[in-house]
């Protein structure tokens, strides 16, 4: 699932291609993937609109119209891309029509992702926790977060009303770079540690935008090209490579069904 540098990677190549654009209309192929409102609805509020900002909350990108706003959510295998003239394509749930003839199209192999018009976006963005690129955001905001969690480092790095944005890959880079175990209990953390987990958590993400998102199966960048931190990935999907920190070759362990990829010497 696209985490926060690949979304965020999305609204940079978005934005100057589309900021200021006019929707003229929406072909919906699949009305499945429409959350709210209903998507005969979606598509009359969809219609006409201009698209004043674009913009990322979490794993949401959001599209800041001059009536409402537009949230997608890619989930598993969604993809935007931008299209200079119709192509036949069996996976595509939506096309938005701009007013320059390029489309927009929501494209989703296993349609998971949805789509959302709200008046605003307050609504479903105020269960998500804070962003942790925000310069506001500091190590005490975390120790704050994580004080008195029974629950295990790499199960609440996952939760999206602890922190905003983070997914499987970077959970796992962060932990690596702050040398901490994903089966450590939250609450076991010293300030120190909380310290480390901070900044390992900012230099994963930052990272991974550096190198415009990591690209393991679905993701794609906005013209269908791959992201490149595929290549720089220090623990996730390294199952048996030596430790890039140690030598120790890294293992693959089950945590409440998701897979988690550490060092066994290195971090603790």
């Amino acid at each position: 699932m696209p985490e926060l540098p690949e979304v965020e990677t999305l609204v940079r190549e978005l934005r100057p291609y589309i900021t200021g654009r006019r929707i003229d209309h929406v072909i919906l192929r699949w009305p499945g993937c429409v959350v709210t409102p209903s998507p005969r609805a979606f598509v009359r509020r969809m219609k006409g609109r201009v698209i004043q900002e674009v913009s990322r909350r979490g794993k949401f990108l959001r599209f800041v119209l001059d009536q409402g706003s537009w949230l997608v959510h890619l989930k598993m295998t969604g993809r935007l891309l931008l299209l200079s003239a119709f192509e036949p394509d069996p996976y595509a749930r939506a096309d938005f029509i701009l007013d320059d003839g390029r489309i927009l199209r929501f494209q989703d192999l296993r349609k998971f992702g949805r789509l959302y018009w709200v008046a605003d976006p307050e609504r479903i963005f105020r269960q998500l926790g804070p962003e942790p690129l925000d310069p506001q955001f500091r190590p005490e905001d975390l120790a704050r977060r994580l004080a008195g969690r029974r629950g295990r480092l790499k199960a609440l790095l996952l939760d999206q009303s602890v922190l905003a944005g983070i997914g499987n890959i970077y959970a796992d880079e962060a932990l690596w770079r702050a040398r901490l175990h994903p089966m450590r209990p939250a609450a076991s953390l010293n300030g120190e540690e909380i310290q480390r987990l901070w900044e390992g958590i900012r230099e994963a993400l930052l990272a991974g935008l550096r190198h415009h998102g990591t690209t393991i199966q679905w993701y794609r960048r906005l013209e269908g090209g791959s992201g490149e931190h595929q290549r720089y990935l220090k623990v996730y999907g390294r199952a048996g490579q030596p430790c890039w920190r140690c030598g120790t070759p890294v293992i693959r362990q089950v945590l409440q069904g998701r897979s988690a990829y550490f060092c066994p010497a290195c971090q603790r």
